[in-house]
């Protein structure tokens, strides 16, 4: 009899064991990001009270990154679903409605700032929804995250708000940083020159000029034509601009034949303007990201 139990003994103590080896479920509400710029901050604020899965992977493209059926599921079981919206996720938005219609709750970042529409090229009248490269407004999404994330159950809203603040000051911090850095920029040169229209808001707040950008939209799904370059050439060639700006989450191939056409030597400047970085990438937070594209902006407009 004795003999009988030792194996059944020895196979209750292995399952034993290997369940206290396994990791416990995670209980925490889910919050599913769209963007990871979105996901850098939300994770900031929300610490350890939930869970946050962000679906733009390092050094993709807002306007047309895909995901998993898997992930696609998960965004429909969600307790809350952070999107940037004004239509930066094109790839994604068939998900974000159905998670919507599901009825998942939403938080839509560009329904809590003052929006700024495009100036020109063909996505001329529509809403920007780069507005993050104005930290005053990442602040404005900051403020109004806190009572969305705060009401997911069993958070603490005290470990919220004191998140937030604590980012709130950093925030502060790099706005003040950006305003000492591009005032030491000549008058002359505070013009730039990018992929596609990226800078409306941080031109708007720093008082720069946009000159043009090589793909005339707001998208970077969208294609140049040859009198759009020409165009272009002209504008850089007459206001003297020392360097233009390709995005780290686009090709600069139509940027350095850009460069090459201009009858004056221009700098290619490579930005992270729509992507943070894989850990130790160079951009792998929003406020890196922000203060590197600063140095970057000042040292080759200066120059």
């Amino acid at each position: 009899m004795i003999r009988r139990l030792i194996p059944a003994l020895a196979t209750a103590m292995l399952v034993t064991a290997l369940a206290a080896c396994a990791p416990a479920s995670d209980d925490r509400p889910l919050v599913v990001v769209s963007t990871n710029i979105l996901g850098d901050v939300v994770t900031e604020l929300v610490g350890d009270e939930a869970d946050v899965m962000t679906l733009m992977r390092p050094n993709a493209d807002p306007h047309s990154f895909e995901i998993s059926a898997q992930e696609a599921a998960r965004l429909r079981a969600a307790d809350l679903v952070v999107s940037n919206g004004l239509g930066l996720e094109e790839g994604l938005q068939q998900h974000l409605d159905a998670a919507a219609a599901d009825g998942v709750g939403t938080f839509v970042a560009g329904d809590v700032i003052d929006i700024l529409d495009y100036r020109e090229g063909d996505a001329a009248g529509l809403p920007d929804p780069h507005f993050w490269t104005d930290p005053a407004r990442m602040a404005e999404v900051v403020d109004a995250l806190v009572p969305a994330l705060s009401r997911l159950p069993g958070v603490d809203g005290a470990a919220i708000a004191a998140n937030a603040a604590d980012y709130g000051d950093g925030l502060a911090a790099l706005d003040a940083d950006m305003t000492e850095a591009f005032a030491a920029i000549p008058g002359a040169r505070r013009a730039l020159v990018t992929n596609h229209h990226v800078f409306g808001y941080l031109a708007e707040r720093f008082d720069f000029r946009l000159i043009g950008a090589v793909i005339p939209g707001g998208t970077t799904l969208a294609a140049p034509s040859a009198s759009d370059l020409a165009g272009l050439v002209t504008a850089i060639e007459s206001t003297g601009v020392p360097a233009i700006f390709a995005e780290s989450s686009s090709p600069d191939r139509l940027m350095r034949a850009l460069a090459e056409e201009a009858d004056v030597h221009v700098e290619v400047i490579e930005l992270y303007t729509e992507s943070l970085t894989e850990p130790g990438g160079g951009a792998d937070t929003y406020l890196t990201m922000m203060r590197v594209n600063t140095e970057r902006i000042a040292t080759g407009l200066s120059s």
